[in-house]
């Protein structure tokens, strides 16, 4: 047989297997559904924290408070990626997607039952909240294995939409818990994992042909944060992810306290800045396929840096002030599906679950401190300016990292 034909027969053996295992598209749609499932979980305390220390329900509040409840499951979420995307290259998201959503179901009813009245046991429901965080970390790999090289910027991209899974909490949140009953959003949230739990065993199927790594979970960690692509990534995906995930959870709180809307206005605003993010993550997942990571990351960070100054200086929200945030909730979720198509591009498919881990809890660190920092500098000079000047400082920053060191590590993987 020649070569040609042994090519040809090996192509059409794998095409049969992957129809047989699962279609790619429909694999994507389950993957993407599952995200925001779990994100919408994953969300569920932010749109109530504002709410919380109006009413008192809690005991007395400050903005620090605040900070820290929607904060806590943000950082679980982070730091659980980090062993969640490495048992993904062991297991895969056949066996993990549908874990990591049966788990979920215990804290949100946990909360809906025991912790609504307690700022403590919030506190410590959002702990384990954070659980529904790690799905990105099932996502990316189980995504990445099913399509080639020049396709993954924009499925990755696309399964990056279901971070879209915050605005549905937005949106609904507040409104079940005062018109519906408190333990409404939990519930229905807790009914929706536990179907989607069921569904996701019965359709995802992984890749075929998927390489299981035989090497112990530690020693993959240690190989994989040694990459230089692995660190370079973590700062770029802590800016444009963190950055997406502080504004995500804190913007409801900062609404409120800096331009005196509504928490019920503040949430709707806020799940406006998620659906722009969230349409522009594919976008920037397709660009860089087209033009490459590199321009799609340096124009993201110049453009943060531009928004984020005008934001600091408290303009007007029928004018220029929503006009910069949805330009930066814009460039933001661009920024966080051009870094995942630089890392389909520079790293080893087998260890792109690994990587994932890691970048994927440096994204969630990055939405972690920035809350805790715009509460305490608010309770320190009753205005958020620093805080969002440090956010254009850091996102100047990161261009300049982009245009040299990370410039340097896309051609190197490129040329090898």
């Amino acid at each position: 047989m020649s070569q040609r034909s042994a090519r040809r027969h090996t192509g059409e053996a794998l095409s049969a297997t992957g129809e047989r295992a699962g279609s790619p598209t429909l694999m994507l749609a389950m993957a993407t559904l599952g995200f925001a499932v779990n994100f919408w979980a994953w969300a569920l305390i932010s749109p109530l924290g504002p709410m919380f220390r109006e009413t008192g329900s809690l005991g007395e509040l400050n903005e620090s408070d605040v900070a820290l409840l929607v904060a806590v499951p943000v950082l679980v979420g982070s730091l659980g990626r980090i062993v969640v995307g490495a048992l993904t290259d062991r297991y895969g998201g056949r066996v993990m997607f549908p874990l990591i959503s049966a788990i979920t179901i215990v804290p949100v009813l946990f909360i809906a039952f025991v912790a609504l009245d307690s700022y403590a046991l919030l506190i410590v429901g959002g702990f384990f909240l954070g659980i529904a965080g790690t799905a990105f970390a099932v996502g990316v790999p189980f995504v990445n294995a099913w399509f080639p090289p020049e396709r993954r910027g924009l499925a990755i991209g696309v399964f990056g939409a279901g971070m879209g899974g915050t605005a549905i909490s937005a949106l609904t949140t507040v409104k079940l818990y005062t018109n519906v009953g408190e333990t409404a959003p939990f519930l229905i949230t807790a009914a929706v994992l536990a179907a989607y739990a069921v569904a996701s065993w019965l359709v995802l199927r992984d890749a075929p042909g998927r390489v299981v790594p035989t090497t112990s979970l530690a020693s993959r960690l240690v190989a994989n944060a040694k990459l230089p692509i692995t660190w370079q990534a973590c700062i770029l995906y802590a800016v444009a992810f963190g950055g997406y995930v502080a504004f995500s959870v804190y913007l409801p709180a900062y609404l409120k306290t800096a331009h005196g809307l509504t928490p019920a206005d503040a949430a709707n605003r806020m799940a406006g800045f998620v659906v722009v993010a969230v349409i522009m993550r594919p976008v920037g997942g397709w660009l860089s396929d087209r033009f490459g990571p590199i321009p799609v990351l340096a124009s993201v960070f110049g453009l943060v840096t531009v928004c984020a100054a005008i934001s600091a200086g408290t303009p007007p929200l029928e004018g220029i002030g929503t006009v910069a945030f949805l330009l930066m909730a814009g460039a933001l979720g661009a920024g966080s599906g051009a870094t995942f198509a630089l890392i389909a591009r520079a790293t080893d498919p087998s260890r792109v679950g690994g990587v994932t881990g890691l970048v994927g809890a440096a994204g969630g660190l990055g939405g972690f401190v920035p809350p805790l920092i715009m509460g305490y500098v608010y309770g320190q000079t009753d205005s958020y300016a620093i805080g969002l000047w440090l956010l254009a400082a850091t996102a100047a920053l990161t261009l300049l990292l982009t245009l040299t060191v990370v410039r340097r590590t896309a051609t190197a993987s490129e040329t090898a």
